[in-house]
């Protein structure tokens, strides 16, 4: 869907290491020796620049004068994804990479793990080194940080969130309808006692599969207000710990949507140390490598990570390219992949 386009905010040149000298009073190799923290300048001409640098929203510029290219390009792009340990992050990057390679442009990658003080200064680090272009997954619900990114006019694409209060082009799955989707999938077998598992629920995609969990019990008839939710569970081993303590509760769940796939890695390590693998029904958010090769294969709902990497890739260099662009959030269909352990029926199904 395509959202429309505000009044464009004017565009600011970037500000340079002689208008930090002019407005501090000092010679650019005074600046210079301040920013790499050289020995012999005083403290009160070192405060003086950066007060300088501060009140100029100046960037260190990191690309030698020579390797610039024409136009003021460097052929470098930020990515920032979640974790790099993480398949699904893994796959954008992968995607990514593959079409700026085709462009004969670099791929700066950092991963924030979820910590808003690290993403901002991952984003300051693409900045110092001039990246013409950023594609970002953000963890803040405060991104004010970019208001210099968005002055200077460097295109940003967010991926795999929505970012919060900016309007920008951003490309995601349907985490609502997708969760949705794998909850009716497994009320249709017969399961009532049904548990969700999901990471940070500060986070808009572990919030949107969280509402459309429940959103698809109330469709059912089921009480939302006794639904099995347990949030803010962050990777494998507190899932593992969490998903033995729930099956050995006086009602234990006959199923469980893991809405993150290392929450999924924690659910199955519990599950067969139990030798439960076959009563309790599974269905996993994002894949697994080998999940299709376990007893029983792994039913997941499948995000097009590939393709969501591939469309931010694509928008981010047509408006490098100088398309004029409506603003537009990209919504990559998910697909559930019915595989045997979302199919477990429960004891009491007869």
């Amino acid at each position: 869907m395509t959202s429309p386009n505000p009044t464009a905010t004017p565009v600011r040149q970037r500000a340079t290491m002689k208008q930090v000298a002019r407005l501090a009073g000092v010679g650019t190799k005074t600046v210079s020796r301040v920013i790499n923290q050289e020995p012999n300048v005083s403290a009160a001409t070192a405060e003086r620049v950066w007060e300088a640098v501060r009140a100029l929203d100046y960037h260190v510029d990191m690309q030698a004068g020579s390797l610039r290219r024409a136009g003021g390009r460097t052929r470098t792009i930020g990515l920032l994804i979640s974790s790099v340990d993480n398949p699904f992050a893994g796959a954008i990057h992968r995607a990514v990479e593959t079409q700026a390679r085709r462009l004969g442009v670099s791929v700066l990658a950092a991963s924030m793990d979820e910590d808003p003080d690290r993403e901002a200064q991952a984003v300051k680090e693409f900045l110092r080194r001039r990246v013409d272009g950023l594609i970002l997954t953000t963890a803040s619900s405060d991104l004010s940080y970019l208001a210099s990114v968005t002055q200077h006019g460097i295109p940003i694409v967010f991926v795999d969130r929505a970012p919060v209060g900016l309007h920008a082009d951003t490309v995601t799955s349907d985490n609502s309808a997708a969760a949705a989707l794998g909850t009716r999938h497994l009320i249709g077998r017969g399961h009532r006692r049904i548990a969700m598992l999901v990471d940070n629920l500060s986070i808009s995609t572990a919030a949107e599969r969280r509402d459309g969990f429940l959103a698809e019990l109330g469709r059912a008839g089921i009480p939302t207000g006794e639904a099995i939710v347990h949030g803010d569970i962050h990777g494998a081993d507190p899932a593992e710990q969490l998903v033995r303590t729930m099956l050995s509760s006086p009602e234990p769940p006959t199923a469980i949507f893991s809405a993150q796939n290392l929450i999924t890695l924690g659910t199955l390590r519990t599950l067969y140390a139990l030798g439960m693998q076959h009563q309790v029904a599974v269905i996993g958010f994002d894949d697994l490598p080998l999940a299709d090769l376990l007893d029983p294969a792994i039913t997941v709902i499948q995000q097009d990570a590939s393709a969501i990497g591939a469309a931010a890739a694509d928008r981010l260099f047509r408006r490098l390219e100088g398309e004029q662009l409506p603003v537009e959030h990209i919504i990559i269909p998910a697909r559930l992949i019915a595989r045997g352990s979302g199919e477990i029926t429960p004891p009491d199904a007869a």
